[in-house]
């Protein structure tokens, strides 16, 4: 792979803020954003890391190749008991490499609302405005910020990932994530939500995937807690947690985070995530890190019919799926749960069979019917192997 090789690199192998989402080049950026993008250090805590040992494989070497060959995979990491049982790195990433999340970076905002409202900080019933009165004249009047968490805000946005211009294409661009065009003046992301004023529903209604709602979430969190997310994230998750490596969010040009797709991890960090949730929110020494009372509502509290009638009902009409608190969620008497992201990006727990696998890819497409259910192979393979 010749991409961002050479002093400099040939101008055809530079992965920019032009081209990192796209192929070849994410392939090397996904594990390379912060020198791409603005970016805010998500402390560890180095001297408490959760330690991972080695468990005895489930599946044959030939198996796992077999499932990795139609996809771009960048990292896979597998734990069963809290051991690692399988491990792979492609494309130059290594162990030591945050690799971003995209929409799994909800999930992590879905458990970080859930520490802060347990330690007092957060009204999940309150408004949003009551938190954010400057969003009165929006569409987000009336919402609360449980409503926001299940993605169920009548705001109209469309989450077109293949648009060329349009809301969208400026929320990028408030990002920081796409190119700002000479003399062209480009929003933050606190004030893109001024922007967001049509309605399409009622709040509460059904699941209405808009990206936005969940970096609106980290504003209200700051707002709540009087401090920056990165910093909240590190305090309250990843220090915990005792992640082995710092992560790091993408910021905007006044420092808001991207909340909904901008974190970025090691797999193996993603791992002990799945891994808290498959232990009820604490670490091996009881330790509690995530109220185990959240936990159990993200398993068990998701609206069916706000599901089966909103966005993504009929796409995912294979599955029987839910979602709350950021959460998608297989359930019934042995849940699965799991966070997704654009171009490949997973993580799953399934706490009866103590069963996690962090999934990391640069797919070509955002989003592909494929995606999931080249996933979901591997989840079969693992709980018949068990």
């Amino acid at each position: 792979m010749t991409l961002m090789q050479g002093f400099p690199p040939a101008e055809a192998d530079r992965a920019t803020l032009a081209n990192w989402r796209t192929q070849p080049y994410s392939a090397w950026a996904f594990h390379h954003v912060r020198e791409v993008v603005p970016s805010a250090e998500i402390a560890n805590a180095p001297d408490d890391v959760w330690a991972l040992d080695q468990g005895t494989p489930l599946l044959s070497d030939a198996v796992i190749d077999d499932i990795l060959a139609p996809t771009l995979t960048d990292a896979l990491v597998v734990l069963h008991k809290g051991r690692v049982v399988h491990e792979r790195y492609r494309n130059g990433m290594t162990a030591e490499d945050p690799h971003i999340l995209m929409s799994v970076s909800k999930s992590m905002l879905g458990l970080l609302a859930g520490i802060v409202a347990d330690k007092g900080l957060l009204d999940l019933e309150a408004g949003i405005i009551d938190y954010i009165p400057e969003l009165a004249p929006t569409a987000y009047a009336g919402a609360t910020v449980r409503q926001a968490l299940d993605m169920r805000v009548g705001v109209e946005f469309s989450e077109d990932y293949t648009a060329t211009s349009g809301p969208i294409i400026a929320y990028r661009k408030a990002a920081n994530w796409n190119v700002v065009e000479p003399g062209e003046v480009a929003p933050d992301l606190r004030s893109f939500q001024m922007m967001l004023t049509a309605s399409d529903g009622p709040h509460g209604g059904r699941f209405h995937y808009v990206s936005p709602v969940t970096d609106l979430l980290a504003w209200v969190i700051e707002r709540a807690a009087g401090r920056r997310y990165a910093d909240l994230m590190s305090e309250h998750l990843w220090q915990p947690m005792g992640a082995e490596k710092a992560g790091y969010i993408t910021v905007d040009r006044i420092g808001g985070p991207r909340a909904a797709g901008g974190m970025c991890v090691t797999a193996r960090d993603l791992a002990r995530v799945g891994q808290l949730i498959c232990q009820g929110g604490a670490r091996a020494d009881g330790r509690q890190v995530i109220p185990a009372a959240w936990l159990e509502d993200i398993a068990t509290a998701g609206d069916r019919e706000a599901w089966t009638s909103g966005d993504f009902g009929e796409r995912f009409s294979d599955f029987d799926m839910v979602y709350r608190s950021k959460w998608y969620v297989h359930p019934g008497e042995a849940p699965l749960i799991h966070g997704m992201g654009i171009h490949g990006q997973f993580v799953f727990a399934d706490p009866a069979r103590e069963l996690v696998v962090a999934w990391m890819s640069c797919e070509a497409e955002p989003t592909s019917d494929s995606v999931f259910g080249l996933r979901y192979r591997l989840i079969q393979e693992l709980r018949a192997a068990l």
